[in-house]
């Protein structure tokens, strides 16, 4: 199959699985299927597909990650000892593990096509984080405490795990409670990570854009706790701090210099 066909399939595959969706279309150019596909994937639930539909999905999700290049944490120079800053898209970055900020559900969100981070993780790991995801959900049978976190595979995407955990979301004003719940999240990450062995993770910038933390403080704390966590004997080596916006890597950059 050719990029194009394997997407129409998987467009297909998804659109007969649903009885409102049947009558649906399939868009003529490639930039409206791939839309399309994402919204498809972002709202489905955490079920299983047929084997042949997992396999042109990850052929799929392997030939759009070639086209776009993966950085690897072995190529990027550290701006301190073990710490690293990198701009870009955390879904093409290979190193052990990648962490989500993820929603109380812990599955992903579910607003097609969104721009968070959430959203586009479970897009390109494919719909077997979901899966996974679901699975961790059942068993505790009850939301996701914030400052937690959890590790699945990480399917399609470069890295080895998906580290997911619920930052605080602020309303008002920035309380100390908030402060020390972000701290969590980036110790509860790097202890699990820890525990299996793992030697690099890559942090987004949790709870800020939609959970409305300072990016200041929010880097602040970030920068803080792993470095006392960096303290202590682990295999934990690498921290990748992933920014997406400039005003993040100008904070980080700033913070660090």
């Amino acid at each position: 199959m050719t990029q194009d066909e394997r997407r129409v399939f998987l467009i297909d595959y998804l659109l007969h699985e649903e009885e409102e969706y049947r009558d649906m279309a399939v868009p003529a150019d490639a930039a409206s299927q791939k839309r399309l596909l994402r919204a498809l994937m972002n709202v489905r639930p955490a079920a299983a597909a047929s084997e042949e539909f997992l396999r042109v999905q990850d052929d799929y999700l392997q030939a759009r990650l070639a086209a776009l290049g993966v950085t690897d944490i072995d190529d990027l120079a550290p701006v301190q000892d073990g710490l690293y800053i990198w701009q870009g898209d955390i879904t093409t970055l290979r190193c052990d593990a990648i962490v989500n900020a993820a929603n109380s559900g812990m599955t992903g969100c579910y607003q097609p096509n969104h721009g968070c981070i959430d959203n586009a993780i479970h897009t390109y790991a494919g719909i077997q984080l979901r899966q996974a995801c679901a699975a961790l959900m059942a068993c505790q049978n009850a939301p996701e405490p914030t400052g937690r976190a959890k590790i699945t595979p990480a399917y399609n995407l470069p890295s080895r795990y998906v580290l997911h955990t619920v930052g605080p979301i602020i309303y008002g004003g920035l309380r100390d409670t908030d402060c020390q719940l972000l701290a969590s999240c980036y110790r509860s990450c790097l202890a699990l990570a820890a525990t299996y062995h793992l030697e690099s993770v890559a942090f987004c910038c949790i709870s800020t854009g939609e959970f409305h933390f300072p990016n200041q403080r929010a880097a602040e704390i970030a920068i803080h706790t792993v470095r006392d966590f960096l303290k202590t004997p682990s295999t934990v080596k690498k921290i990748i701090f992933n920014v997406f916006k400039d005003e993040d890597k100008f904070i980080y950059e700033d913070l660090l210099s």
